[in-house]
């Protein structure tokens, strides 16, 4: 799919694409930090017929919603491309020493080499976490890396 990019002077940049049943949609991104989903008429792709605001509370949401199922799907798909990758789903128990602390404190990268790519909290997915990241108890981690260093994620998150 191509994504096309547009400098909009004085208010930022427009990503517009065509979907596969030929609807036009782009996001203007504000130089404020707002965030616009356009949809095209579909007879007249240079007339929009709807805009919707968006904050950035908003965006996220909808970049969760539309993300999560994507990165399970690109997950497995990984994993029928690059032979020994691993993806755990890794429960933060009430025992845990990271409960309560940002993520970044695990080091879990530096220490194992595999990486965390989502943190499920409350049926919500909140993909490619900062290290700022707070974790709390019933937080499900995901990891991936080797059979060895998704092991290594799993004792370092259940005891330091």
């Amino acid at each position: 799919m191509e994504i096309e990019q547009t400098a909009l002077p004085g208010i930022g940049l427009k990503h517009e694409f065509t979907t596969h049943h030929g609807r036009r949609l782009a996001v203007v991104s504000h130089r404020g930090g707002r965030r616009d989903l356009v949809i095209y008429d579909r007879h007249d792709p240079d007339r929009a017929c709807e805009a919707i605001q968006l904050n950035d509370e908003e965006a996220d949401a909808l970049v969760e919603l539309l993300g999560a199922p994507r990165i399970v799907q690109r997950l497995n798909d990984l994993h029928r491309e690059v032979e020994g990758l691993v993806s755990l789903q890794l429960p933060i128990e009430d025992g845990s020493p990271y409960v309560g602390r940002p993520m970044g404190d695990a080091r879990v990268r530096t220490r194992t080499g595999a990486s965390i790519v989502a943190i499920v909290r409350g049926g919500q997915v909140h993909a490619s976490p900062a290290p700022d990241f707070r974790l709390d108890a019933g937080d499900v981690v995901v990891v991936v890396g080797s059979l060895e260093s998704t092991s290594a994620v799993a004792d370092i998150l259940s005891g330091g």
